[in-house]
């Protein structure tokens, strides 16, 4: 397998390969990457971690942890929500978890070009998406998780869904790069589109208090063009905090660094490059020595809570990083315009 494809020097900030450095630090052998030292592992934030390390050019530790994720999928298609040095903590399979393998492995592949690695993972990515795609509700939105006796919780979250959204664009893309037929995939996408676009009664409005249900929608490509712009500036100021960056929960003093960073990937995916950097720029000062960012801050009174230094919230910054500064080939895969030919 390739893995002589450099990231430009030329174009990558000095400090991605500190950010970078910090991420791999964490991983185990096995390819793993726990949220911090000693800390547990999600699949959802383990490949968010991977892409990160795609960006800075560690493709060998990229691949090293989609392996792992091959080689811990369930039969049927899933990955327990959490585990912790080898144990189940969290027997829970959770729809968004099990799709989003495709977004790293399409993410991957952009920067790469490896068609064998894509070749390697399909099979890992069918599966997952499948079991997202069999817990869809008959009116299109998607059920957030089974247990582990394989009981379906009929609670179907907008962000979840919206993370499926974009799972499900990316597997498809992948399967047009091998020749494969989806059809079936092509018109799930389209009734879970329909879904996050119009039909907020089916979601769960309880985490509507989350900043992700607001601007998700907007990052994964399903609310496009004017309506996207005008959900952003809808509810810029129940999250958006001048200087700090973006509420986690819209009525806590407190904002988190991975939030901030989706914004900025949601705010470049309309071409809302101005306000984009504005933000990204609040985070310049919110970070620590060795390459990690803060998880959250409170404000006015600046206390960091947790100091948890998180993987997943260091690759979320390098995202958005790539997004503006076109570090990769794969800087524009949450823009609407590389997908305006490709909706599923």
């Amino acid at each position: 397998m390739d893995l002589n494809i450099s990231v430009s020097e030329a174009i990558k900030p000095p400090e991605t390969d500190a950010i970078a450095d910090f991420i791999a630090g964490l991983q185990k052998d096995s390819g793993e990457i726990p949220w911090s030292d000693g800390g547990k592992t999600d699949p959802w934030d383990h490949v968010e971690s991977a892409m990160g390390l795609s960006i800075a050019g560690y493709f060998e530790q990229a691949q090293r942890a989609y392996k792992w994720l091959a080689a811990t999928q369930l039969p049927d298609g899933s990955w327990w929500s959490e585990t912790k040095d080898g144990s189940v903590i969290n027997s829970t399979k959770e729809s968004n978890f099990a799709a989003y393998i495709a977004v790293g492995v399409y993410h991957h592949y952009l920067i790469t070009s490896a068609t064998d690695f894509l070749e390697m993972m399909w099979p890992a990515v069918a599966r997952g998406i499948q079991y997202a795609l069999d817990l869809q509700a008959p009116e299109g939105e998607i059920y957030w998780a089974r247990n582990k006796a394989g009981a379906v919780d009929k609670m179907a979250l907008l962000t979840g869904c919206s993370s499926i959204y974009m799972s499900l664009k990316c597997a498809l893309a992948i399967a047009r790069t091998m020749g494969i037929k989806r059809p079936g995939w092509q018109r799930a996408g389209e009734r879970l589109r329909a879904c996050i676009m119009s039909r907020p009664d089916l979601f769960n409005m309880i985490k509507s208090r989350f900043s992700m249900d607001w601007y998700y929608p907007v990052l994964c490509g399903a609310v496009t063009g004017e309506a996207a712009s005008k959900r952003i500036d809808h509810f810029w100021d129940k999250f958006v905090v001048p200087d700090w960056g973006v509420r986690c929960v819209s009525d806590r003093p407190w904002v988190t660094m991975a939030e901030t960073s989706e914004l900025v990937l949601a705010l470049a995916a309309i071409g809302d490059n101005t306000r984009a950097k504005t933000i990204l720029s609040w985070l310049d000062d919110k970070h620590y020595a060795d390459g990690s960012y803060w998880m959250g801050v409170t404000f006015p009174d600046s206390v960091i809570w947790p100091e948890e230094k998180t993987a997943w919230t260091a690759a979320a910054v390098l995202l958005a990083r790539d997004a503006l500064s076109n570090i990769t080939s794969a800087a524009d895969l949450f823009k609407h315009s590389f997908w305006s030919d490709a909706q599923p």
